[in-house]
């Protein structure tokens, strides 16, 4: 399919077919997924691919029983990991290194390590940490006084990274659901599900967080709700 055709044919399919699906191509996806775009390349985020019948059960009880979870023949569970953001940041820092001595001028080589270093080893780890909410309180005076003499981004508080970490996790999950399209496989992202069940079901550290829980499956021909409306285009649209 054409990438258009691909984003017609995925629907929110809230019933599947008692038919499997192939649980390699599903994992495939899930590779094609990390390579979605994601804030500094930290990749704070893990896939949970779910294929066992009896976890299976467990999470549809925890995504409230609803059609798009009883009938799922996979599922997998989208979990942001901000708790990692130690690990993530050492792990770019050698990859932006290596690039750096791979493809850079070798006079230029030391300069631009050096500003990598300083990036993930000082300005990564200031953002992302947290406790308590004082970190991000530290962050956000910082950025309002330098604010008063040049641009700078003010979305740095403890709840800003968050959304930061679940909207990069959430490109990974979007980029998921078209591969799957192009299996010709359906999706329905859920955000209704209880998230404590769900760690548990897991066994997720305390530091991990769900995105969201999209099940898998091929559709019923009732799983569709009827033709997909959207707000008029010229209501969202703006050109500038």
């Amino acid at each position: 399919m054409t990438l258009e055709e691909i984003i017609n044919f995925r629907r929110s399919v809230r019933h599947y077919k008692d038919v499997s699906i192939d649980a390699d191509k599903v994992r495939h996806c899930l590779e094609l997924a990390t390579l979605a775009p994601n804030s500094s390349n930290m990749q704070l985020w893990e896939f949970y691919h779910v294929v066992d019948t009896t976890t299976l059960k467990k999470l549809s009880i925890a995504c409230l029983s609803q059609g798009a979870a009883a009938t799922a023949t996979q599922m997998v569970v989208f979990v942001t990991r901000q708790d990692l953001y130690r690990t993530r940041a050492k792990e770019m820092f050698e990859l932006e290194s290596n690039n750096v001595l791979e493809n850079s001028n070798k006079l230029k080589q030391e300069g631009r390590i050096k500003k990598w270093k300083i990036y993930y080893s000082t300005v990564m780890p200031f953002l992302y940490s947290r406790f308590f909410g004082i970190m991000g309180l530290i962050r956000t005076i910082s950025v309002n006084i330098i604010g008063l003499f040049r641009p700078i981004i003010y979305q740095v508080s403890e709840n800003d990274m968050r959304v930061v970490v679940h909207k990069t996790c959430a490109l990974a999950a979007q980029t998921f659901m078209l591969a799957m399209a192009n299996e010709q496989y359906d999706t329905c992202p859920m955000e209704g599900f209880d998230s404590r069940k769900v760690k548990k079901i897991l066994k997720l550290p305390y530091g991990a967080e769900i995105n969201m829980v999209i099940s898998c499956g091929i559709r019923e021909e009732e799983g569709i709700w009827g033709d997909r409306k959207r707000v008029p285009f010229t209501e969202v649209y703006h050109q500038i």
